[in-house]
């Protein structure tokens, strides 16, 4: 067991363990820590605690101190250059007429380089733009390409539920959300309804998803011939949060009905594939628009989301 704490850099962001040694830090606080890029501060949001050494990676990097007062100006002064910065970096690329836009700037706590974060199309020759802003901020400058998703969260917003978006709330990493995951939750296929603020499709998409796995490995599909109480069926919907499942049966006369039965309540006799057949011709055209956003998704992957520490 290691004792550490786990710090916080940017709001929201990934949470990095650290070793305090005898330090007594309390969440909230403020501390100097050592990382890869020199020092750092950041925000404690997990007390001392213990952990299993296979839970942490090592080699793990000391707390330097608890922040002091000097320490937290030292920040403040920071954001307030990065501001001036912005609309410097923005006027360069204006001079140098890149097709980029600039997105966020980020001070290193001891000023050892000065990150730009910016999207483009495509690839940029930003040499000189780098040369300009060296000598003007007489440091390390380094210019970072990111995707949308990471564009989003930096700029921040409301996401369709009328709440702020996750990824700029609680989400430190993006998951890769699919059109499958849309499929087995019987979303609407539009890719205006199950598309984020950045164009991508919805993360929320995925919180539900193991819950639907582990469901529909144990429901029958569409199209499945089923025994039930009545007689034998052919589901024709399922509910599957509920677990309900919609049977079509016939009666004596041959006459079809239907009816709804509890998971429990049926016995699959013959399932069936997953098929796209009860796909209509509006949604095969959305279904084309959604595989790109998917390319799109393995792009962003390669995108900027937090520093190595």
């Amino acid at each position: 067991m290691k004792n550490i704490i786990g710090v916080r850099f940017k709001k929201p962001g990934k949470i990095y363990f650290f070793d305090p040694e005898d330090l007594k830090i309390e969440n909230g606080s403020y501390v100097i820590v050592e990382t890869s890029q020199g020092e750092e501060y950041g925000q404690v949001v997990i007390s001392n605690r213990q952990l299993p050494d296979e839970r942490i990676e090592k080699p793990l990097k000391k707390v330097i101190r608890v922040a002091t007062y000097k320490d937290t100006k030292k920040f403040e002064t920071n954001k307030e250059k990065e501001k001036e910065a912005f609309k410097i970096c923005e006027e360069k690329i204006k001079e140098h007429n890149l097709d980029m836009t600039l997105i966020d700037v980020e001070f290193k706590f001891d000023n050892s380089k000065v990150l730009f974060y910016f999207t483009a199309d495509g690839r940029i020759d930003f040499r000189e733009l780098v040369k300009d802003l060296a000598a003007i901020f007489k440091t390390r400058i380094e210019l970072r390409q990111i995707g949308v998703r990471d564009e989003v969260k930096r700029i921040g917003g409301n996401g369709v539920c009328g709440r702020e978006l996750c990824c700029c709330s609680f989400l430190g990493n993006f998951e890769t959300v699919s059109i499958k995951m849309a499929k087995e939750q019987n979303m609407s296929l539009n890719p205006s309804k199950i598309s984020g603020n950045c164009g991508r499709l919805m993360c929320c998409l995925k919180y539900e998803q193991d819950v639907y796995e582990e469901k529909m490995n144990r429901l029958p599909k569409i199209g499945a011939i089923v025994k039930t109480s009545d007689g034998e069926g052919v589901v024709e919907g399922v509910e599957t949060l509920r677990e309900r499942i919609r049977v079509k049966l016939k009666d004596e006369n041959g006459e079809f009905y239907y009816k709804k039965y509890e998971a429990p309540d049926i016995t699959i006799i013959k399932n069936v594939e997953d098929t796209d057949s009860n796909v209509n011709e509006e949604e095969k055209e959305h279904l084309k628009e959604l595989e790109e956003l998917e390319k799109l998704e393995e792009i962003d992957k390669n995108s900027v989301v937090d520093d190595e520490i």
